[in-house]
């Protein structure tokens, strides 16, 4: 009875030391999925979406986590109505088709405690590649005005747009585009 009861104990004791995975809804007020690229070598353009959804679930003692995000193509900001509309056409995002853009991860992969970058799959009108982001400024804290536990970052990728079938006028308009997500997420 002795050798059940500790081993009981050791059990509960045991599961204390291991955190269980958490899930942040993310903040569409304070994320925002941004791309640029050279534009005929004059300057680099750089615009946004203004309408992201998506959770992570992250588990920082065992150094795993998973995220889906999904970015609406209909809010996509370059700053200029003209060429809001001619990017939301066929040749560039097809917003009419293919509303959203989606990246699944499939690996989040820690330097020490840190979340160093996530591996998934993008997904942008229609066409999925592996892609990595690499997170920097990744911080879970307590949120100040929310007065729950939120998590940040800024993850960053390089694509090539030719491989989404968004490659009109490359390589005069870059053909390399950087994809940037500056995310916020609320603890659930």
């Amino acid at each position: 009875m002795k050798k059940l009861i500790a081993l009981v104990l050791a059990a509960g004791f045991s599961s204390v030391a291991f955190a269980a995975p958490e899930t942040y809804v993310i903040d569409d007020a304070h994320t925002f999925a941004r791309f640029s690229y050279s534009h005929l070598g004059f300057s680099t353009q750089e615009s946004r979406f203004d309408k992201t959804k998506g959770k992570i679930t992250i588990d920082r003692a065992a150094k795993t986590g998973s995220t889906e995000i999904t970015i609406d193509t209909k809010s996509v900001n370059t700053g200029n109505d003209l060429f809001n509309s001619h990017i939301k056409g066929a040749d560039f995002f097809d917003v009419e088709k293919y509303p959203a853009i989606t990246f699944k991860s499939t690996k989040f992969n820690f330097s020490g405690d840190a979340l160093a970058s996530v591996d998934g799959n993008l997904t942008v009108k229609g066409v999925t590649k592996p892609v990595t982001l690499k997170v920097n400024s990744f911080k879970c804290q307590p949120h100040p005005m929310a007065k729950k536990d939120a998590c940040g970052a800024n993850a960053t990728a390089t694509i090539k747009r030719s491989e989404f079938n968004a490659g009109k006028y490359a390589p005069n308009v870059s053909d390399e585009v950087t994809l940037t997500i500056a995310v916020e997420a609320i603890k659930e």
